[in-house]
Formats: C-alpha cells, structure tokens, sequence
C-alpha cells in the first residue's frame, strides 16, 4: 500500500500521470480481497496487482481510456466458470473495480498523497474516502478526501454539506475495522452517490531480536509483504543499516531489559532469533509480559523445553508459555536460512491474517 503511494508521488513530482485500480467489490471467490490496488502506467502494470490474468489485462487496457477522458470508471469482472472468457478463469466470483486517474492537474493530489504518505510513515491510520461517480470527476480535480485518526481532514466534496458527519459519524470505528466497505448517499440535489471508505494503515510492526544470518534473510521478505521491520542485536556491528536495508529501524541495545525500551502494542510481532539460548530465554522472559500478537522462538524443540522450564520455574504458566510459536515457522521441511525465512514469514502472515 505504502510503495504504490510513494511511486504515485514520485510520479507526480516528475510531471507523470497514471491510474490506480482498486478493488472495491469482491463476490464469490476471487485472487485478492477488497481494497487490493495496483498502478497502471503506459500500458502496463506498474507497481501492485489485483489479481493477474484477464483481470488485470482488461483493467491495463481500461486504463488507457481513463487518462483520456481524466474520468473515473467502474469495471465489473465475472470470474465464473461457465461465463468465464477464459477456461482459465475458474475462481467463480465477482470483482468490481474502480480504476481512477491521477494526474498533477488535479488540484490537491499531491497534498492529499504526501498526507497519506506521512501519515503511514509516522505509523499512524487514517481514512481514504472516495466517491466514485463519474459525475463529481473532472480533469482538474478528484472528490477524495482522507481522514487521520486524530480528526484532521484534507479535501473535500463541496456538493454534499453534510458530509462525512452524516455518514460517518466516527471514522475510527471504520479504521478500527481495517475493513473497506461502499456507502450511498444523497448529495445536496437528492441525487445519490457511492462513496468508498477505505481504511489506511501502515505495516504490522515486526520486532526481530537477533542480527544473524537467519535475520538477514527474514527481514527483507518480512517488508516485502508489508511488516516495518525493527532489528536489535547486543553485538556492535550486526544490527546495522548496511546488514539491513529493508529495516525501519536498527540498534545495538543490550538485551536485558530491552522490551522497556520498546512500545509493544497489542498488534505487534516479536520474533526471537538470538545467538544462544540464554539470550532467547532473556527476551522470551520479557516478551510474555507483553500484549503481543504473536511471538516466536528459533530452535529445536529440546531448547524449547529447556527454556521452558526455566521459565516455568520463574511464576509463568502453561497457558502463557501457549503464546508461543516454537519451534518458529510453519513446518515445510526449511533447512536454509533461505528456507526458514520462507516458514517463518509464512506463519507470520498467517497470524496477521487471523487478527480482527
């Protein structure tokens, strides 16, 4: 989400348009849910997907049509196998999609943008609200408007003076939600208009305590698919930004009492890939008294238990020691660092895909 709103800014401080495709309706099955974009430009896909295939064939081509007439449009797709245009289209859904322009002419684009953008960067959330009508669209300007969490608004819809109160009387509930979700409404004139909320927020933040080998396998992947990544080690020299490009943030910090120097939320990760089992129980020890949303321990199951009783022996419990995933990852046969960056980003995603 972060990379499209940055490349839209880099191009629209180089003068360049494009078309931003957003799933904003999903039936039946289909590759990618509500909210899922991607970035058209020239001809082609330029950053992000909605799904592959026709799908995203027919939206390129769409898109064309878009940046001529600088007006928005609604793409309706049935991936239902007896309607399929293709045998290979066999999900057996619906996918609307709203593929918008932008362009440096639209008057508050950029401002809108670099909101967003700070808005992410400083781990915050905010909501994007757009109406999709053709009618409120011209070439000069786009009916957006995004609400941060705090209440701050940037944009507007001058043709509905009630709006967002009406509608949306407490935009945190729906940012809460993490849902997207299409509203109608009535303008000023009565006349209806569908408005998309879409609920922004920057990436799970992943704590990774430890700066070896597996880490530096781990923490590009982990960023790949959306997590601000977070490095610590007690060793000068291996927590270092050099290490790990793909980091929000490196430190070389002494591992005990480390969680005290950390804001641990409960929808934060921490994983756990230290240089040695007293380290890991150390960190282990400080992260049950968090309200992470998952924890994770490298080893084999014989240091598990080891660390374990240890810990048993200090007043925790059987039901907190359950938090954690250990050995780490999901179980696919990884013996690389390669292969077990793979399992653990997978069960990573996983959890992240089951919080509320």
């Amino acid at each position: 989400m972060k990379e499209i709103y940055a490349i839209l800014n880099e191009l629209l401080e180089q003068g360049q348009s494009a078309v931003l495709a957003t799933i904003v309706k999903q039936g039946g099955s289909s590759p990618r849910g509500v909210g899922t974009k991607c970035l058209i430009k020239d001809g082609a896909l330029l950053a992000g997907t909605v799904g592959g295939g026709l799908l995203e064939a027919n939206a390129v081509r769409e898109a064309g049509k878009v940046l001529v007439t600088g007006l928005p449009i609604v793409q309706s797709f049935s991936t239902d196998l007896p309607n399929a245009p293709d045998p290979g289209m066999i999900c057996g859904g619906v996918v609307e999609l709203f593929l918008e322009p932008v362009t440096p002419q639209q008057s508050g684009r950029t401002r809108l943008i670099r909101k967003i953008l700070g808005t992410l960067a400083a781990g915050e959330t905010g909501l994007l609200l757009t109406l999709m009508d053709e009618r409120w669209w011209n070439s000069k300007s786009m009916p957006e408007m995004f609400i941060r969490k705090n209440g701050e608004r940037i944009g507007s819809f001058p043709k509905i003076s009630h709006f967002p109160d009406a509608l949306i009387p407490d935009p945190g509930k729906i940012i809460r939600s993490k849902k997207p979700a299409l509203f109608s409404l009535k303008d000023d004139e009565g006349k209806s208009v569908t408005l998309f909320a879409e609920p922004l927020a920057p990436g799970t933040n992943l704590h990774v305590f430890g700066a070896g080998h597996v880490s530096r396998k781990v923490v590009p992947l982990a960023n790949t698919v959306g997590f601000r990544v977070t490095v610590m080690d007690d060793r000068e020299g291996f927590a270092d930004g050099i290490h790990f490009p793909a980091a929000m943030r490196t430190a070389t910090l002494p591992f005990e009492g480390v969680m005290d120097r950390l804001s641990v939320s409960g929808h934060d990760f921490l994983l756990i890939v230290t240089r040695g089992h007293q380290q890991d129980e150390l960190v282990l020890g400080q992260a049950l008294k968090t309200r992470a949303a998952y924890i994770g321990m490298i080893g084999s199951r014989r240091k598990r238990e080891t660390i374990y009783k240890h810990l048993l022996e200090q007043g925790f419990t059987e039901k907190d020691l359950a938090r954690v995933h250990s050995p780490v990852g999901l179980s696919i046969g990884a013996e690389t660092p390669e292969e077990i960056a793979v399992s653990i980003v997978a069960q990573l995603i996983q959890v992240r895909s089951q919080l509320g």
